[in-house]
């Protein structure tokens, strides 16, 4: 049976609170199951035409998110705007979206054009215009002339893009996709990120990705919002995100960040809140070098050293508690000399604007979006 619709939804909606270039807005969204609180009133907006990532753990409710946007889940409280229209309670197929999938799925007995028409078969769209729609969106993915294979016939990343074009030939407003470089190795995965940037650009159209991988969404991202147990840490741009992080839980899971807090923080910066310090924005003192009047300085002797080719990772205790990981890129240094370094003391300084006070309780004193933090 079908679910009865009130008063309230029958009547035209208002205009949306949101600006008109925002193409995705979640307001106050929650979505619970049973007693587990999988997004905790959450709010967002996405603009039109940008490359937006949900980034977090899992469990952090990035996937719940996409569902709602696409129509999948309905939220326990809140509304789903898509270009100022509350879709909260339309089915998917009532949505002006497409999502792309992990697994792609494929119709294993189809060509690449059937799979690619699908969506306009099943529409009605007449045979000719099918076939036009499908060789646009094949360029759009440079796979012209793939028409007639099979996807058993195909390497993982063309069919990740036979999933992308059956999904862009709908043109969508909004296309949502769903970790669907998971299943990739690495070196394809990092070529198709820039391979998505570059379709994205192309078709002007918006993006929603969710990924549990930083090194994706600084790659591929306009902004990106950090998740974490149902709830937003922060939103900015990539390298707001990676400069500035507004918490505790966004300085360790973007990137890798040295934490110092106590007589370490205060003594290096004057700060008596944790501080964040980026491993590849401290370098170590010559022997007869003295810091710069701008910079922060600790001492320490190097317990560990791992030689990574193009650069070397090296972790220092403190003298006065804690520890700093250092990453210097190899410019003029052999292996032998940066191994020889293991045991002996160390100056350690950095500029004073790569230091970060970050208040731990920042999501709550400040809102998802909030500054957070401030430099010390």
């Amino acid at each position: 049976m079908a679910r009865p619709v009130s008063d309230t939804e029958a009547r035209p909606e208002p205009a949306s609170r949101a600006t008109p270039d925002v193409a995705v807005r979640l307001e106050a969204v929650h979505k619970r199951f049973g007693e587990v609180a999988a997004v905790d009133g959450l709010t967002l907006d996405v603009l039109q035409g940008e490359f937006f990532s949900m980034l977090g753990p899992s469990g952090s409710g990035k996937t719940t998110c996409l569902r709602m946007i696409a129509g999948f889940e309905l939220p326990t409280e809140g509304r789903v705007l898509l270009l100022g229209r509350d879709v909260t309670h339309l089915a998917p197929y009532e949505r002006d979206v497409n999502t792309v999938f992990q697994d792609y799925a494929l119709f294993p007995h189809m060509t690449v054009g059937m799979n690619v028409e699908y969506g306009l078969r099943v529409k009605g769209v007449p045979a000719a215009e099918r076939r036009g729609r499908v060789a646009e969106a094949l360029g759009m993915v440079r796979l012209e002339g793939y028409e007639r294979r099979k996807p058993s016939q195909l390497s993982g990343g063309q069919r990740q893009r036979v999933a992308l074009a059956r999904a862009l030939i709908n043109q969508p407003s909004v296309l949502l996709l769903d970790e669907p470089l998971g299943a990739l190795d690495l070196k394809l995965r990092q070529q198709m990120q820039i391979e998505l940037k570059a379709i994205q650009q192309r078709v002007g159209l918006t993006f929603i990705y969710v990924t549990h991988d930083q090194e994706e969404a600084l790659t591929m991202s306009d902004r990106l919002a950090v998740m974490n147990a149902g709830r937003i840490e922060q939103v900015g741009s990539p390298a707001e995100v990676y400069e500035q992080p507004a918490t505790t839980f966004v300085a360790g899971f973007v990137g890798v960040s040295n934490m110092l807090s106590g007589e370490a923080a205060r003594a290096a910066t004057g700060s008596t809140s944790p501080v964040t310090v980026r491993p590849e924005k401290i370098r170590m003192l010559g022997p007869d070098e003295e810091p710069g009047p701008q910079e922060c300085t600790l001492a320490g002797h190097v317990r560990d050293v791992v030689y990574l080719g193009a650069h070397t990772r090296y972790a220092v205790d403190l003298d006065l508690g804690g520890e700093l990981v250092v990453v210097q890129q190899n410019l003029a240094r052999s292996s032998m000399d940066a191994l020889e370094i293991r045991g002996q003391p160390v100056r350690l300084a950095w500029d004073r604007q790569h230091s970060r006070s970050i208040a731990e309780t920042a999501k709550e004193e400040s809102g998802p979006s909030g500054p957070g933090e401030e430099e010390v």
